[in-house]
């Protein structure tokens, strides 16, 4: 727990940088991939990485604003930090407070221990399978949070603010009646987590940072984020950082890879 508490610090000072920018006028460029790109995610990624590196310099780290690693050194790496310094550029952008800063630590491919900070909401989740999920609200004491079981009937699904796509709705369709709720960035994996949603499928692409950090506290909270094939989603496989499609679930009792698979 007092590594965990360390990250959840390590996230605040990130999200204290991102706030000072999102405070005021500031510019967007367009990486190569054609996402966007803010000083606010720099910001918080040289704060993650310089705490990262005293707090424990001999693990590696992996970063969306770090140059990339050839899978040839890091496919050796059996344990790793994985960042996403402001996963939701778009909503800090269109300034709807619904981004994050993810940290997580992956040990043999999957992740073991999970930080999502919400700048705006002075908000954070954090979980390991070891000592459980917990919400906290500023200095409050930390809250110990579960997901929904038995799902919520009909069920409430959450999906992406700003990557909506026809698949998913002509998919969703098969689940019957559900509500539906729009969030943006690793907020949609912590509405699983707290048991507010009961289901978020991705059928358009991420990055192995989007994920990790959320995917650490929906299990520790009790559920699932497996692909299509109901495997585990795991993590620095392969040269592509991209994840494969996968679902988010609390509900084990429910077969939603079989509902929104089998069409």
């Amino acid at each position: 727990m007092d590594l965990m508490q360390e990250l959840v610090a390590i996230a605040r000072e990130a999200g204290k940088a991102i706030l000072d920018i999102y405070q005021r006028d500031f510019e967007v460029s367009i990486k190569d991939d054609d996402s966007p790109l803010t000083q606010a995610d720099l910001a918080s990624h040289r704060v993650i990485r310089d705490a990262l590196r005293r707090l424990t310099p001999s693990v590696p780290l992996m970063s969306e604003e770090s140059a990339a690693i050839p899978f040839a050194e890091r496919g050796a790496w059996r344990e790793f930090w994985l960042i996403d310094p402001l996963d939701g550029t778009k909503e800090f952008i269109n300034r709807n407070g619904e981004f994050t800063v993810n940290i997580a630590l992956i040990r043999d491919h999957y992740p073991a221990i999970g930080v999502v900070h919400v700048p705006v909401q002075g908000l954070d989740y954090f979980g390991s399978r070891d000592v459980g999920c917990f919400r906290q609200k500023g200095e409050a004491h930390p809250e110990s949070i579960s997901v929904r079981i038995p799902a919520a009937s009909p069920p409430i699904v959450v999906g992406s603010r700003s990557h909506a796509n026809p698949d998913t709705a002509r998919r969703l369709a098969a689940i019957g009646p559900h509500q539906m709720v729009s969030m943006g960035s690793s907020l949609k994996f912590c509405l699983v987590a707290e048991g507010k949603a009961d289901f978020y499928p991705r059928f358009g692409p991420t990055s192995e940072w989007d994920t990790a950090a959320a995917q650490a506290v929906v299990e520790a909270a009790g559920g699932a984020v497996v692909t299509l094939d109901g495997e585990r989603l795991a993590y620095n496989r392969r040269e592509s950082v991209l994840n494969p499609e996968f679902l988010v679930y609390g509900d084990a009792g429910q077969d939603w890879p079989g509902k929104v698979t089998d069409i």
